[in-house]
């Protein structure tokens, strides 16, 4: 009985060995999985990378302005009564925008009324006694000395009173010259002088821009050597609110000023279309100081995705890589330079082939 119960164990034993030896079989005769399809790249649109000769742009400080700025001041001293303006309004050339007023010029003014009254009194009496004079004289009465002295008196009087009268016009004027007019047409940019200041002659109650609005930029004076007037800038539209994030706006260098200031040189730049409502406003500029070598291609080149800028490579066997690249923007609008990611020789497909 043991002897067939052995007999029975080998067999099982046997039966599961020849089965799990099917199996392995079975398995190794199966087909093999594929693996990952290669997507070839398209044969239109290929595009060989070659660096090319660019402006090599340097960024520089620049700042939203006028070509000149216009000071209104008080001529006269006294107290600032009224300030007619504040920051921001636009004026007129020659408008009233304060007036000062001292009350000295009104007790001067007034001294001088009365002394033209006495003059022109002592004139009437003057030339009463000469009316009388010449009238004794024609009948014998009186000699020519007599007359000539009595006519002198007369010019006298009639002198002081127009020196009266000229200084009661000098007070006068004075007087008006307390009102303070806009030197130029343009903007209030400062008017910080609260009406009851006492002010000081040729002291500021407000600042005014004055002509166009300009970008004035500032360059190192060792690269003077590269403002020229009539020379490409490109000026950050969206600083200038004239496009969106990335573009530019191209202005020209129209004046380089001679005089150099703390080590920098400073040149104005005009552009289509710039704001004037921000007077001070910082702009991100980018000037050519020279030449370089960068590989430049078309934008259709190249997409972003999630933030990154991918290029689509055709690899030597035909199929496509979507490789990482660092980006600038172009020379152009419509072109983008590649800092990083591909080199001189790669061939490059149109943005998303491949995917």
């Amino acid at each position: 009985m043991a002897g067939r119960t052995l007999t029975i164990a080998a067999s099982g034993a046997a039966l599961g060995a020849a089965l799990g030896a099917m199996l392995l079989l079975g398995g190794c005769g199966g087909e093999k999985p594929s693996g990952p399809a290669v997507t070839a790249a398209p044969a239109a649109g290929q595009l060989t990378v070659r660096p090319q000769t660019v402006a090599d742009l340097k960024p520089v400080p620049a700042t939203l302005t006028t070509r000149d700025m216009a000071d209104a001041r008080a001529r006269i001293s006294g107290t600032l009564v009224s300030l007619a303006v504040k920051e921001g309004d636009m004026v007129r050339q020659g408008q009233l925008i304060a007036r000062v007023k001292d009350d000295r010029l009104a007790l001067q003014t007034g001294a001088f009324d009365a002394q033209v009254t006495a003059a022109a009194a002592e004139a009437a009496r003057a030339n009463a006694d000469l009316a009388r004079t010449r009238d004794l004289f024609a009948h014998g009465v009186y000699a020519q000395a007599r007359l000539d002295q009595v006519e002198a008196q007369a010019r006298s009087a009639n002198a002081a009173v127009a020196a009266a009268r000229a200084q009661r016009g000098a007070s006068a004027e004075l007087s008006a010259q307390g009102a303070i007019l806009a030197p130029a047409s343009g903007r209030v940019l400062v008017a910080d002088v609260p009406a009851g200041s006492v002010v000081m002659p040729g002291q500021s109650v407000a600042r005014i821009t004055a002509g166009p609005t300009v970008v004035r930029i500032e360059l190192p004076e060792g690269q003077a050597g590269a403002l020229k007037v009539g020379q490409a800038v490109r000026l950050a539209a969206e600083d200038l609110r004239a496009g969106a994030p990335g573009s530019f706006v191209q202005g020209t260098i129209t004046q380089v000023y001679p005089s150099v200031t703390a080590g920098q040189v400073t040149a104005d730049v005009t552009a289509p279309g710039l704001p004037q409502d921000l007077v001070g406003q910082r702009v991100r500029a980018n000037l050519a100081v020279g030449q370089r070598q960068a590989i430049v291609v078309p934008r259709r080149y190249v997409a972003t995705r999630f933030g990154i800028d991918y290029a689509a490579l055709v690899r030597p066997d035909g199929g496509l890589s979507q490789i990482p690249v660092q980006t600038t923007a172009g020379p152009s609008a419509d072109t983008i330079e590649i800092l990083s990611g591909v080199r001189s020789g790669d061939i490059l497909a149109p943005a998303g082939s491949g995917r």
